[in-house]
């Protein structure tokens, strides 16, 4: 396929359309990128190529404009010396040259055409070029997004998971238990200390009491 059928094809193409039944949106924009890169290249160096023969042309018809104006000055000056066969040739010289200038003029004039048609094409294509790179960059950054989405709801369902959620059970039932085995130990010890203050005091209690029997015996004598 030629340089232009591609450009055409590429310029005619409904993007949206094709990316909408794509089933892998980015690598489909990278390829087309990649072909419209490969395609900006050839116009660009066949339009080139058509400035250089335009500046060839332009140089021709520079050197024809010249040999014009030397032809049409030896007419003159055979005629100043009385040579009309060496004007008639130079006359004959000179419209040689006047129809290869025309002939100049309108190649250039074509060219000029030709170029403008060629750059006017490298904007469309740069156009659309750019565009699919902005399709390109918004795919991107969806595509980033939607996978930084997917790896929090991964994460949030992994911290909501129920076995999660049944081992955090466990491990507060056993910290439960624990703390009432230790609850149960100091209950316990405290109430040995107690029974022993009890009996202490009621020792204290009986000691008082036998004092209090002596010094009545004592005050009955």
């Amino acid at each position: 396929m030629g340089v232009f059928s591609r450009f055409m094809d590429i310029v005619n193409a409904n993007i949206n359309a094709l990316l909408d039944k794509a089933e892998d949106p980015e690598k489909m924009i990278k390829l087309m990128m990649q072909e419209m890169e490969d395609t900006l290249i050839e116009l660009k160096s066949a339009c080139a190529a058509k400035i250089a023969t335009k500046t060839k042309l332009d140089r021709n018809r520079n050197e024809v404009e010249a040999l014009l104006e030397r032809w049409k000055k030896r007419a003159e000056l055979a005629l100043e010396r009385n040579r009309e066969d060496l004007a008639r040739e130079a006359l004959l010289e000179k419209r040689k040259a006047a129809t290869n200038f025309d002939q100049l003029v309108e190649d250039i004039a074509r060219y000029e055409e030709i170029i403008k048609k060629s750059k006017d094409d490298i904007s469309k294509l740069e156009e659309k070029l750019q565009s699919l790179r902005n399709k390109y960059q918004a795919i991107v950054e969806r595509a980033t997004r939607i996978r930084e989405q997917q790896a929090a709801s991964e994460t949030m369902r992994k911290a909501t998971d129920h076995e999660a959620f049944s081992r955090f059970d466990k491990m507060e039932q056993q910290v439960d238990r624990m703390e009432a085995q230790a609850g149960m130990s100091k209950s316990g010890a405290d109430t040995v200390e107690s029974r022993f203050a009890d009996l202490e005091e009621m020792e204290a209690i009986e000691a008082e009491l036998e004092a209090l029997r002596k010094e009545a015996k004592g005050s009955k004598q």
